[in-house]
Parts: C-alpha cells; structure tokens; sequence
C-alpha cells in the first residue's frame, strides 16, 4: 500500500492546505482593516483641508493657495487610491474564501475512499464505462486530448473577441477619462500661481471628473463581471442592474421578485444574469416606454421581461362603413378611407412592438442551452421568458 495514498492522508494534505489559507485570510484582513483605516483617515483629512478652504477668515495668499489646493489634491488623490487597494484586497478575500470552502467539501467527502497517488495510472479494469479517452489520459495523469482544430478556433476567436471588447472599452472609458483627469490637473496647477480664485472653481471641476470617472469604472467592472453576483446572489444583482441600466437608459424598469429566491450554481446563476441582463439592454436600446422584469420562484424559477411602448395612432376619427345607399363612387371613397385608416392602425401597432433583435435572441437561446433551461420570445418580439429548473439546488436565501 505504499503506493496508494489514503484518504486519511489525503484528508491531511488538504487539512494543512486549509489551515495555510486561514493564515492568509487573517493577513489579509489585517491589510483591508488597516487600507480601510488609512482611507478614512486621509478622508477625514480631505474634509477637513476643504473645510478650512471654504471658511477661510482672511484671504489667501497666493503661496498658501497653492499649498492649500496642492495638499487637497494630493489627499484626493490618496484617498482614492487606498479605496481602490481595499477593493483589490476584498476580492482576493473572497476568492480564498472560496477555495478554503471548496478544500473543505473535499475533506468531509473522503471518508472510506482511497484514491492513487498523483500520476499513478490506474488499471485497464479500474476506468468507468463510457468515460472518453481525454478523460480517461486525464484521470490516468496523461496528456489529455486536445480540442478539435475547428472548435479551438471558435474558442480562440471567442477569447480574442472579449478582450478586444474589453480594451476598446477601456481605451474610450476609463483611460480616456483619466487622461482629461491629468490635463485637468495640469491647469489647476498653472492657475494655482497666476488666478488662484479661477483655481479654486478648477478644482471643484477636477474633484467631480474624478468622481465621475470612478462611477464609470465601477459600472464597466459591474458589466465586466459583478461581484455582488457572487456575494448576494441572482435577485440583489439584478436589482441593481435594472436600476442602474434604466436610469441611464432614461426608461422606468420596474423589477418584481416574488417566491423565495435561492443561490444557485455558479454557472447557473451567472448564465441566468446575463441571459436577463443582455435582453435588458438590448430592449433598452430599442427606445421603450418602460420595461418590466419579473422573477417567479416556485418549482422552477420563470423569468419575464416584458417591453412596452405606446402605439401612435393616426389622427382622425374612425371610418364609419359606407351605407348600402350611397352612390357607388361615393361608396367606393368610404371605402378606401376606411382602409387607409385601418392600415394605418395595425402600422401604428406593429411599430409599439419593441422586438427582441435576432442576434440577441441567439446569444440567449446558446447560453440557455448551456445551463439546460428553456427560453421563448413571445408577443411578437416583445416578451422573453426564461425557465430555469430549480430541483436539486434547495440552498435557500431570504429574498
């Protein structure tokens, strides 16, 4: 049995592993306390510099301004940073956490199982029916089989597709805006000396870019990937996304979430959010009156996202049906407006319909398909509803 490691011993491995990552979230909560500490202290700072500013008793000359306005950029400029390193720090929290709790699951599931050593190959016998070749060289410690060369090309065109999404939006976003951030700058700097008056109003400007700046960049980690999604689940996420998609849509998107709602898998909860979140944006792009989600918890989880906009009629009155008594010209006038006029009216209804576009409705059809859920575009194109199975995934969260 020298050859075979045990899951006792195994178990141990992983038991040293576990108690190794504790130690390291303690440290690094020790940092995010003390970044935390650091931030709200160059806030207070920060606070009281531009207090002291405002109700200065006497003016300033222009060497003190400078000093001044120097000093409050410069705790501007530290806060921002020590809040961004707390962010930073949080997410490698949460990403050991994760794996300490995966490590765990592990250990509690060895109980009476002996698994052979790393790149030990098992016996012809000991590989399960129906296990494929990659597999099998992969449990086995072999080199596992590689993709086909015609879907490693669509993975690789996949791949290089996102990130150059993520680089021009980076590029026309962020970047763009830390550039105009450090030209402004630039100016509070020359005007500190020659208008420190005019400086003072350059500041303001400068602080506000700032915070613009740091929004955006929230929103473009949001739509990259939300972190919330992970800490509070499917219905909080999708909460926010509403709120914040249709504020800056400038379209009212009511949200409804009724029924208990639960954490799902992983792959599960993400690719429901994106399904959700990408039919949102697409219809808010389309110009509706207002769009409505809906999440009903039950045996499965059915999601609706409904679209509306009002119909424009054509102005008149409505066309009465020509008289069995009227001349046929006369007759055949009425008739003709009356045609019009009902044309008009189903022209006027088809164009309220806010459909769903094509390529918006394949991206959601291939990503329920992933996750085995079910999804229907209905009401001409108005109406996406999405069924996600529920059984087997009973880990329940107050909604």
């Amino acid at each position: 049995m020298d050859d075979v490691l045990t899951a006792e011993q195994l178990a141990d491995q992983l038991t040293a592993d576990v108690a190794r990552l504790d130690r390291e979230l303690g440290e690094i909560e020790l940092l995010i306390g003390q970044a935390k500490a650091e931030a709200a202290r160059h806030e207070q700072k920060r606070v009281q510099a531009t207090e002291r500013l405002a109700a200065a008793d006497r003016p300033m000359t222009p060497q003190e301004q400078t000093e001044a306005y120097g000093q409050l950029l410069n705790l501007t400029r530290r806060v921002s940073t020590m809040e961004a390193q707390v962010e930073v720090l949080e997410g490698k929290h949460k990403a050991v956490t994760r794996h300490r709790g995966a490590l765990a699951a592990v250990i509690e599931r060895l109980a009476g199982v002996t698994l052979p050593p790393p790149g030990a190959r098992p016996e012809p016998s000991a590989v399960p029916a129906g296990t494929t070749p990659a597999a099998a060289a992969a449990s086995a410690g072999g080199e596992p089989e590689t993709l086909p060369p015609g879907l490693s090309r669509v993975v690789l065109s996949a791949q290089e597709d996102l990130r150059r999404e993520i680089a021009r939006s980076m590029h026309d976003g962020p970047a763009q805006s830390l550039t105009n951030i450090v030209l402004q700058a630039q100016i509070v700097e020359r005007l500190l000396e020659r208008d420190p008056s005019h400086a003072r109003a350059e500041t303001r400007l400068l602080v506000s870019m700032v915070q613009q700046t740091l929004d955006a960049t929230k929103n473009f980690i949001f739509d990259v990937r939300p972190m919330v999604l992970d800490d509070l689940g499917l219905v909080p996420t999708l909460r926010r996304s509403t709120r914040d998609r249709g504020r800056r849509a400038h379209v009212p998107v009511e949200f409804e979430s009724i029924g208990q709602d639960r954490r799902l898998p992983v792959d599960v909860e993400s690719a429901t959010f994106r399904i959700l979140d990408e039919a949102l944006a697409a219809y808010l792009g389309l110009g509706p009156d207002r769009v409505i989600l809906r999440l009903d918890w039950n045996d499965v989880l059915e999601a609706r996202l409904v679209a509306q906009r009002s119909a424009v009629m054509p102005e008149g009155d409505d066309v009465s049906a020509p008289a069995a008594d009227m001349p046929d010209v006369l007759r055949q006038m009425v008739q003709e407006r009356a045609e019009a006029r009902a044309a008009a009216v189903v022209a006027a209804e088809a164009a309220a319909i806010v459909m769903l576009p094509v390529s918006t409705r394949r991206e959601v059809a291939e990503r329920a398909a992933s996750i085995g859920a079910s999804v229907e575009v209905l009401a001409g194109g108005a109406e996406l509803r999405l069924v996600v199975a529920l059984s087997g995934h009973d880990d329940s969260s107050g909604a």
